[in-house]
């Protein structure tokens, strides 16, 4: 038998290797994949079988062939063979269908119960609100204007408008090289998305300037993705921050096209000062108040959430960032002026995440007109609103203590980290950008794609051991293919950036810490409206590296076992729950 047929043949008997095309999986958690046709097809061809479908046209099969260095009948023989592997698998996985992923389904990270659940707290800001695409060009344009008439920065910069699709949360900015760029998890750049400006970084200067791509932990940012004690890595996780971004990199590009000679570290301060403007200085709440229906969707979803769990004798509170008057007015338009009844704490001007850690600020009482109060606070009463305070104190006043508390916020870090690390409670993050990221990956385009990477790269994977001429240079140009094809990956997400949750193959950062410090997972508090309040989230039991997938292949219908969540439930069940 010629070599590559014992290395065909040898390819065959590892079908536990082969299934690992399985790792779908991680891209299609319902996947039916069936592997039943990588052991026909290998053995076919191992064999040197007719089985096997003919040699599709590969534009690159022929100059491979030619490319291969022996001129022995065997070494022809053995490409023809390895691109029939080639051309078969791929056949097989355009033919591929799969069930796709509801967007309104709630992830797990970690198991919980919604029975053990008696008390809910919510975060305002893009958890129980939501804010049209105006809003951050808003705080776009105002910052933008603070720089030009407060921090004397040139006129010209008006003309730069807000650029809706150019970041994505969860970015890495180097204060001191003025470089926007996406890190996995395990610390490394994800090469093809390092931005000075508005334009990428070519690979080679960026691994010249941090010899290589890994950013050591010393120079990452503090616990709250923060720049300060010496870090000169800023993580942007909050969804209000892709305008700060965006205008970064907006300013960035001008100095550069006018090569002017700048300090980063002044522009980095300058622009995060303005956006704290926007904010802090009630620039923005005051626009959004006047025209709340420009800015804020409706959330008629968000209302029969907290219906829902009123009705079933839930407790709940609202803490948030947010001033009173911004909150009335915003939960007035979602709820009703009656918004009130349904909690029964409300916390605002939190200062989060401080307010999770500092012992020392006490509560303090607000009147409907936004007078604030002297006396003590001994409890915390329904229908009263509190400025400020600290968890210490409101635990000590309400009793809400661990698992049976769940909060719901966007924020990784200053909502959920210290809750779950600290305190013991249960956590939910909404993360608004997953249901456009699944709408993406349910496309037959994405799908395909996928399919096609994963089976190439097992390809490539057994057959990478044999170094016979033949082998190598055939596996040589299936490398360049999977290379090629780690750009399609991105863009098909962001253009820049690509997708929240993962660089080419490996978790973001971002994804890092959200399996980290979120329990479950989803896209809008809505969701939970498809499931009642019995339900027990399972995390999915995805295979460790040296581990076997264990589940079966198939049911009685051919497709393979779906997700540990359940279906959504139809608007008649619903109305039951």
């Amino acid at each position: 038998m010629a070599p590559l047929s014992r290395s065909l043949s040898s390819l065959a008997k590892h079908t536990e290797c082969l299934r690992r095309v399985g790792v779908f999986r991680s891209f299609l958690p319902n996947h039916p994949f069936r592997c039943g046709w990588w052991k026909r097809n290998f053995k076919a061809v191992s064999c040197g079988g007719a089985g096997v479908q003919p040699l599709l046209q590969q534009p690159g099969a022929k100059n491979c062939a030619a490319s291969v260095s022996s001129s022995s009948s065997d070494g022809q023989d053995a490409t023809e063979r390895l691109w029939s592997v080639y051309s078969e698998t791929k056949r097989q996985t355009e033919v591929i269908s799969t069930s796709v992923i509801d967007p309104d389904t709630i992830f797990a990270n970690n198991e919980m119960s919604l029975r053990d659940i008696e008390i809910y707290g919510f975060d305002y800001d893009y958890t129980l609100a939501f804010y049209s695409s105006h809003l951050h060009t808003l705080i776009f344009d105002i910052a933008r204007d603070i720089l030009i008439n407060n921090h004397r920065y040139p006129e010209e910069l008006r003309k730069y408008e807000y650029i809706p699709d150019f970041a994505v949360r969860g970015l890495h900015y180097d204060v001191q090289k003025a470089l926007l760029m996406k890190i996995d998890a395990f610390h490394y750049i994800q090469l093809g998305t390092v931005y000075r400006g508005l334009h990428p970084m070519p690979d080679e200067e960026v691994i010249a300037m941090y010899e290589g791509s890994h950013v050591p932990l010393e120079i990452m940012s503090d616990f709250y993705g923060k720049s300060t004690h010496g870090h000169t890595m800023k993580q942007f996780m909050d969804i209000f921050s892709l305008p700060e971004m965006t205008l970064l990199s907006c300013v960035n590009d001008f100095f550069m096209r006018h090569n002017i000679d700048y300090e980063p570290v002044h522009l980095y301060k300058d622009v995060k000062e303005a956006i704290r403007d926007v904010h802090v200085k009630g620039i923005m709440y005051r626009a959004v108040e006047a025209d709340i229906g420009k800015y804020i969707c409706y959330g008629e979803q968000s209302h029969a959430v907290l219906k829902k769990l009123s009705a079933h004798g839930k407790k709940m509170f609202l803490i948030t960032n947010s001033p009173f008057d911004f909150v009335d007015r915003g939960m007035s338009f979602i709820v009703g002026k009656d918004w009130r009844d349904l909690f029964d704490v409300v916390i605002v001007q939190a200062d989060k995440p401080s307010f999770f850690n500092d012992r020392r600020k006490p509560f303090r009482r607000v009147t409907d007109k936004g007078v604030l109060l002297w006396d003590r606070i001994h409890r915390l009463e329904k229908g009263e609103i509190y400025k400020q305070g600290n968890l210490y104190e409101f635990l000590r006043l309400t009793g809400w203590r661990g698992s049976k508390v769940l909060y719901f916020g966007d924020h990784i870090y200053s909502d959920l980290a210290d809750l779950t690390l600290k305190h013991g409670w249960r956590t939910g993050a909404i993360i608004p950008e997953l249901r456009k990221e699944i709408k993406i990956m349910n496309t037959p385009q994405y799908v395909h794609m996928m399919t096609w990477l994963q089976a190439l790269t097992v390809l490539i994977e057994q057959m990478q051991a044999h170094r016979d001429p033949a082998t190598q240079a055939v596996v040589e140009e299936w490398i360049k293919e999977r290379e090629s094809m780690k750009p399609q990956t991105k863009d098909i997400f962001n253009a820049q950036f690509g997708s929240l949750f993962r660089t080419y193959h490996n978790p973001t950062y971002f994804s890092r810490r959200l399996s980290r410090f979120a329990d479950i997972y989803m896209a809008s508090i809505s969701c939970m409206l498809n499931y009642d309040l019995q339900h027990t989230f399972f995390p999915r039991r995805t295979p460790l590296q040296h581990e076997a997938p264990f589940w079966p292949e198939q049911n009685s219908s051919g497709f393979g076992v779906s997700s540990s969540s359940p279906p959504p439930l139809t608007p008649q069940d619903r109305s039951r729950v």
